[in-house]
């Protein structure tokens, strides 16, 4: 399990922010079930669902910023969870734009490349490797977006969630896997032991105006369409 414990340029995790959050958040003083419970609901709940402008930020750039999405969010949670000695991994896939699309401006909707990288962490409890991807929309933005679909029942598949069973959503830490995404994976990319060893080999698919009018433009409208929707409907 060493392996999955290491840190990296992107896993952090010994600088004085992370050991300064474990201390607050008196992280090292619980079990281990309750070690993973309380720093997934810190990523899943204080870091908010928004769109950073790189997949690649290191665990601290994604704390300073304090909003993430799949990617982003992955790496923190990796961090912090062997920040406390607890092994995790990262599992990379490749998803369908459509579940975004609610989020999305028109433009970019159609600029997009159909497939976007997506990836979630994976923690070793009791034995099993475990997803925890549902880590990535925040509890608030799900209940607002419940009580903006009031009689939606089934699958639900836009405003970046994408699950078979909208009103029996798998996004609470019970020692079990939990997902909010993967019903938009079309190809699985496998495990891989670091956040920097996966973007070695895989990048997001656009380029040019592309690449620059998400990372300056669209990035931010998504975020602030997030925003608005928690604002529009109060839980």
């Amino acid at each position: 399990m060493e392996k999955y414990l290491e840190k990296t340029a992107m896993l952090n995790y010994q600088a004085q922010e992370i050991a300064d959050l474990i201390k607050e958040q008196k992280w090292d003083d619980v079990n281990e079930f309750d070690k993973i419970g309380a720093i997934y609901d810190y990523v899943q709940n204080n870091i908010l669902l928004g769109y950073n402008k790189y997949d690649s930020l290191s665990s601290t750039q994604v704390l300073a910023e304090g909003i993430g999405q799949c990617n982003t969010k992955a790496t923190l949670l990796m961090a912090l969870l062997r920040a406390v000695g607890i092994p995790c991994r990262l599992h990379g896939s490749l998803v369908t734009k459509v579940f975004q699309c609610g989020l999305m401006p028109k433009i970019m909707a159609k600029l997009a490349p159909p497939l976007i990288v997506h990836t979630w962490a994976e923690v070793y409890f009791n034995g099993k490797w475990l997803s925890l991807e549902g880590a990535i929309t925040d509890k608030t933005y799900i209940c607002c977006l419940k009580k903006m679909f009031p009689d939606h029942e089934g699958k639900f598949f836009d405003y970046a969630v994408a699950v078979e069973d909208f009103n029996n959503l798998q996004i609470v830490w019970k020692g079990k896997s939990t997902s909010v995404q993967q019903q938009a994976v079309v190809e699985d990319l496998g495990v891989f032991e670091t956040p920097d060893e996966f973007y070695l080999k895989y990048k997001q698919s656009y380029h040019g105006i592309k690449k620059f009018s998400y990372e300056n433009i669209g990035r931010k409208i998504m975020t602030k369409r997030v925003s608005k929707i928690r604002r529009l409907v109060q839980c």
